[in-house]
């Protein structure tokens, strides 16, 4: 009795596994052989933004204005040569202090800057060179 059971199920069980279940056919991406409707332009055109401007509907194409033209870009910021930012006082009697020339009486340590490297003054956040 146990063993026609035991055998019963070891052949369901095989039968199981052995079933197969077809597989998809393996599916392949591809791009759209149409053209389209209307040739667009791209990028399309850059339209301006006004904040304070009327509020135009969404379903109708914008109406062009004359605009003024805009205004030139902010000029980038200067780099100010090297030769242009001061040197630190060195400290008598330490040589890996100096004083900074942006505030007086403070110390920093410059140890492992070689000579003319730019460090910034922790206390201004200015720029300085190493002596």
């Amino acid at each position: 009795m146990k063993f026609s059971l035991s055998l019963a199920l070891f052949t369901a069980f095989l039968l199981a596994s052995c079933s197969e279940e077809p597989q998809p056919p393996p599916s392949r991406h591809r791009a759209a052989g149409y053209a389209p409707t209307q040739p667009e332009q791209y990028p399309p055109p850059q339209q301006p933004f006004n904040p304070n401007g009327p509020v135009q509907p969404t379903g109708t194409p914008p109406v062009e204005t004359a605009a003024a033209p805009p205004p030139p870009p902010p000029a980038a910021p200067t780099k100010v040569a090297k030769g242009d930012y001061p040197y630190g006082i060195p400290v008598p009697g330490k040589p890996h202090l100096v004083e900074s020339p942006y505030s007086p009486g403070k110390y920093i340590d410059v140890e492992g800057f070689p000579p003319g490297t730019e460090v910034k003054d922790p206390y201004t956040d200015k720029i300085f060179l190493v002596p």
